[in-house]
């Protein structure tokens, strides 16, 4: 393998690799660099390549590695197995044939590496490597162009350049398939969010993230930041230390609403979650494709969102939900541990006798959050045993999921059907991309009662506590304590209050939305309405018909453009040669394939005695013409092919 070659290829796996530290094992850098030093010492000629013995004995060791740094055959295995071997494949190399190996294997591993990060980021860093693997592709040819590494990036650039047209082309066209298979991602609350088991100190730890959670992006003007209450989730079971969703098969059939009043459109860009949920305002409608509206009005995806999901929604934010409800959601909405927390369902006796209509009690129940010295705070003080008394009676001290879930307790424990509903509020609005950016830190629980005749009814206790938390945010909410992204001091949202770095941020937010919306939301169903909307596409076979006609089209061209038959210049001495091969075929002599001119002429002059002279002197100097001096002997080969054409008659 050439030098230069072996360069490029060991630098363009080290940029391969680099994007999957974040990822997986450490140790695979190690590995790369123990692999890259044997291989650079067998180019020196001062170790040989290892043994298979040994080769066997460094699979193993990394398939030992993969078990202990893994809990199962997950998406981060998978791919922490593909990167050992395109790492191990260097110590194979032997012939070209085996480096060109490792280069179509870098190619995969690249585009493996967006199943973790498909941002605009990660996309434009992909280039790198890219060129890297054409400059190492380049090398391989063993052309002086090799031994010049400018000359080289330059032709890797340009062959990047050239395809641009091409990936364009098949970016909007090329129809968007399913997966044909999967892997199971690793479950990690820091990615996907909100969870379907909630304790108070959940909702305090996604506080302290600003991972985006999902971005919209409204037709017209947004509704005011109090009514933007983003729905994931209900959480019906208490166990006396958790919220979680019913074990029981719930959820059927879609509820029954009223839509009164205007809707509300928009679309979002979902972050992968990894979960089904979608986000939604109450109460939401989508066209997405197998997606439905859960009985507790959430909308639910038939796969966990593990890529940014674009979806267009339609919201009635007026609707009366559930005039009559059925029995089992009201039970479900009534229960409670047999025991634990005996001051609050004292409190929940005497607020009931105290106020007839359940109205009348949500009411009692904020004006005493409203009146009593509650404060609303990153950092509660723990609780024991009886988590609802601690916090109503003791500490009064706490985070949304404190609030919401005292009041649920409280208002089942008086016997009206309610529920924790877990999702987002607010947003922060990016007036030069007209858009909400919510982020992990606006997770929110509030409360949902029945009444009759009136359906399922929101109630915030927060806002009674800290209305600034509704109004304008988490930062304002806890300005006094200094607690807002207390952990990450160098994160550009502390620095909100500096207009031109402010300024910098939401404008590179914009880009990043952009390319959400339009490249990675560039799924199967926008894919239909822009070909409809462009093309008049309705149908499969007229997309591929569309398909061949662009791409068939330019790779005619550019075949044509590179055979270039009108650049093609007839030689003069074939054409002569030709002839003299036409000639003396007509006479019964055919050259052998393989046969020169000299040895094709004596066989000749042998066969035809009389004409003996004038073939060979036709072949001498087509000899000289063609392997001594042309310009001179063009006149004279014609001569003596027209001499022996009539000793020929």
């Amino acid at each position: 393998m050439p030098r230069h070659a072996l360069s490029w290829l060991l630098t363009a796996q080290l940029l391969v690799i680099l994007p999957f530290v974040a990822y997986l094992p450490a140790w695979l850098v190690l590995l790369w660099l123990g692999c890259a030093a044997w291989r650079v010492q067998v180019y020196r000629m001062r170790v040989p390549l290892p043994p298979s013995w040994l080769k066997g004995l460094l699979l193993l060791a990394v398939l030992l590695g993969l078990a202990l740094s893994s809990s199962g055959f997950d998406l981060n295995a998978a791919a922490a197995l593909l990167v050992a071997a395109f790492i191990l494949k260097v110590l194979e190399m032997h012939r070209r044939r085996d480096a060109l190996v490792v280069v179509f294997l870098g190619f995969f591993v690249l585009v493996t590496g967006f199943l973790f990060d498909s941002g605009l980021l990660a996309t434009l860093y992909s280039l790198v490597p890219f060129v890297a693997l054409l400059a190492a592709l380049i090398g391989l040819q063993e052309s002086e162009l090799a031994r010049r590494p400018v000359r080289t990036l330059r032709l890797a650039g340009t062959l990047l350049l050239q395809a641009l047209p091409l990936l364009l082309v098949l970016f909007v066209l090329f129809p968007r398939l399913g997966p044909l298979w999967s892997l199971p991602q690793v479950k990690q609350q820091g990615v996907s969010g909100l969870s379907d088991r909630m304790a108070p100190g959940d909702i305090v730890e996604l506080s302290q993230s600003s991972a985006l959670a999902f971005r919209v992006g409204f037709d017209g003007a947004a509704p005011p930041r109090t009514e933007l209450y983003w729905r994931a989730l209900t959480l019906e079971r208490f166990d006396g230390r958790e919220w979680s969703q019913d074990a029981a098969p719930a959820w059927p059939s879609a509820p029954q609403w009223q839509a009164q009043g205007e809707p509300l459109r928009y679309s979002v860009v979902m972050e992968p979650s990894n979960r089904t949920w979608l986000y939604g305002l109450d109460v939401a409608q989508t066209e997405l494709p197998r997606v439905r509206q859960g009985a507790d009005f959430r909308l639910e995806h038939w796969r966990p969102v593990d890529q940014p999901l674009l979806y267009p929604v339609t919201s009635w934010p007026a609707a009366v939900r559930e005039l009559t409800a059925p029995a089992a959601t009201l039970q479900r909405a009534l229960q409670l541990p047999d025991a634990g927390n005996p001051q609050a369902r004292l409190w929940a006796r005497q607020l009931r006798a105290d106020h007839d209509q359940p109205q009348a009690l949500v009411q009692a129940m904020l004006s005493h959050f409203r009146e009593q010295p509650y404060v609303y705070s990153l950092r509660p003080p723990p609780v024991g045993v009886h988590i609802i008394d601690d916090f109503l009676f003791a500490s009064r001290k706490g985070f949304c999921l404190h609030y919401a879930g005292a009041m649920t307790f409280v208002l089942r424990a008086a016997g009206i059907p309610a529920r924790l509903v877990v999702g987002y509020q607010g947003g922060e609005y990016n007036p030069s991309g007209n858009y909400l950016t919510v982020r992990q830190f606006d997770a929110h629980a509030w409360v949902e009662y029945w009444l009759p005749e009136l359906g399922w009814q929101r109630v915030d206790p927060t806002f009674a506590v800290a209305p600034e938390r509704i109004e304008q945010g988490l930062e304002q909410a806890v300005d006094e304590e200094q607690s807002f992204l207390a952990d990450a001091p160098l994160n550009l949202l502390r620095y909100r209050d500096i207009s031109w770095l402010n300024g910098l941020r939401l404008g590179w937010e914009r880009i990043n939305y952009g390319w959400q919306r339009w490249v990675l939301g560039y799924q199967a169903d926008q894919q239909w309405r822009v070909l409809k909307e462009w093309f008049g596409i309705l149908d499969g076979r007229a997309l591929v018909g569309a398909l061949l006609l662009l791409l068939g089209a330019p790779l005619l061209l550019l075949t044509v453009w590179l055979i270039a038959p009108w650049r093609r210049r007839a030689d003069p001495l074939s054409r002569q040669y030709a002839r003299f091969e036409a000639l003396l075929a007509r006479h019964g002599l055919r050259r052998a394939i393989g046969e020169g001119p000299r040895d094709f002429a004596e066989r000749s002059a042998q066969a035809l005695a009389a004409q003996r002279e004038p073939i060979l002197a036709f072949a001498r100097l087509y000899e000289q013409a063609r392997y001594a001096d042309q310009s001179q002997s063009g006149h004279a080969l014609r001569a003596a092919l027209t001499r022996l054409r009539r000793c020929l008659r």
